[in-house]
């Protein structure tokens, strides 16, 4: 298991500092949001990519890359555009963006790029929001094939896709080799799917990435462990059970204003209770 990151939860530093300290506090991975000023696609994004896999090589740390960064493509409106929008040419622009982090994922060999479904404003009857996802993903994944990566898809509450049985819809419709899951614990917790070990356990073939926090019932916001409801004893049991080996990524989004210390916080908690699970 490498315990991670997300570099959501560091918005006032610097991509090169935020990995340096999480190498720091013990870290062997890091979920980097592309963003404004985090490998932008309208920028020097190969130079800076290529100072961050120095950084990963010498503290051997591994990496995913995220595309869930609330205003990138529009200052004003959150997760916009997406995969279900309803103008091919806003579609495309999201595409785009997971494209670029298919590249970004092979200059660094990432092990996997994560993205969502995203959200539709119109009104569209339920098969063609299916019909314009499937259609997008499609492409991505023959992209991600090129470019010999890995998709994470994840569901996400509130979203076109937002739990495991749409997740499962979803492989019914489009099952490529190249698309695997990346799990929020606190989705599941938040969405009444438990028991969450259950969930781990009958994932795994297709996990490539998860998310970690605590939550309460019927809330979906990203806390800190202790703060929410979760028994985390049983889902690290889950992954043990799963004998799942990839990165846990730890996503405090909201928690930028004191990263260094949530960041710490958040390893102690982890550790603390995976060196004393059974």
């Amino acid at each position: 298991m490498l315990i991670g990151y997300n570099t959501n939860g560091w918005a006032h530093h610097r991509l090169e500092d935020a990995i340096t300290i999480l190498a720091e506090i013990g870290y062997r991975s890091v979920a980097i949001s592309i963003d404004h000023g985090v490998l932008a696609p309208q920028s020097d994004w190969q130079r800076q990519a290529d100072s961050v896999a120095r950084l990963l090589e010498e503290f051997r740390m591994a990496s995913v890359i995220e595309t869930g960064a609330r205003y990138l493509l529009d200052p004003r409106h959150k997760h916009q555009p997406t995969l279900v929008s309803v103008d091919p040419e806003a579609r495309a622009v999201r595409r785009r963006l997971v494209e670029h982090a298919i590249r970004c994922a092979a200059r660094l060999g990432s092990r996997c790029v994560s993205l969502w479904s995203g959200t539709a404003l119109d009104r569209a009857p339920c098969e063609e929001l299916w019909g314009r996802l499937v259609g997008e993903l499609a492409k991505l994944c023959d992209y991600a094939e090129r470019h010999q990566v890995v998709l994470g898809f994840e569901p996400e509450p509130g979203m076109f896709v937002a739990t495991m049985r749409d997740f499962e819809q979803l492989l019914e419709r489009i099952d490529h080799p190249r698309l695997g899951l990346t799990l929020d614990i606190g989705h599941l917790y938040c969405q009444n799917e438990e028991p969450i070990e259950a969930y781990i356990v009958r994932w795994a073939p297709r996990l490539v990435n998860v998310h970690i926090e605590d939550a309460r019932r019927g809330v979906h916001e990203h806390l800190m462990f202790g703060e929410g409801e979760i028994d985390f004893r049983r889902v690290l049991a889950g992954f043990r059970q799963a004998q799942y080996a990839g990165p846990i990524h730890v996503e405090l989004s909201r928690h930028s204003h004191e990263a260094p210390q949530a960041a710490r916080q958040a390893f102690q908690f982890l550790m603390k209770l995976w060196n004393g699970s059974p």
